[in-house]
């Protein structure tokens, strides 16, 4: 997930995002403004640790909203792709470093997984993600990592991510 690029999303995972956004727009960010409010009745608000508390809960939440607003404005929402062993967003992908060195990932949005799921994410547009998306089982593929060193994958295992 870059800060211009698409992410892919179920309609599933994009649905849970937008009712988090409502959430935060509204009772939420009620909710703070009334303990705000609270806080700046009691006084001086230089020594109000209940003030300066909402104040760092607001400044969080309103950091979410922004974040949570550009995800859904950059996202693509889609269904889970198909069976076939293509590698893309969505799918659950096993590589082999090299000597049995396996790792398996969900190549798309952490926003995808089900809540207790602990697969790691790549994103589509990482280096490794951009030179595994569209390749299929057995394929080698070679790409540069970020600390600018050559790395070779095999891709085992391309499966769709199920919930």
């Amino acid at each position: 997930m870059t800060d211009q690029g698409t992410i892919w999303l179920t309609q599933e995972a994009y649905d849970k995002l937008q009712a988090e956004l409502d959430d935060l727009r509204g009772p939420r960010r009620q909710e703070i403004i009334e303990k705000i409010t609270a806080a700046r009745d009691e006084g001086d608000l230089k020594e109000n640790s209940g003030y300066h508390a909402a104040k760092d809960q607001q400044g969080q939440q309103e950091a979410r909203v922004r974040q949570l607003e550009d995800m859904l404005r950059r996202a693509e929402v889609g269904e889970t792709p198909a069976d076939d062993g293509v590698v893309e967003p969505g799918m659950v992908v096993t590589v082999d470093f090299g000597g049995g060195d396996h790792e398996k990932f969900l190549l798309g949005a952490r926003e995808n997984l089900m809540e207790g799921d602990d697969l790691d994410v790549y994103s589509p547009e990482s280096a490794m993600g951009a030179a595994i998306n569209g390749r299929t089982k057995g394929d080698e593929v070679t790409y540069t990592a970020p600390n600018g060193k050559q790395l070779s994958v095999t891709i085992v295992d391309a499966e769709p991510y199920r919930a």
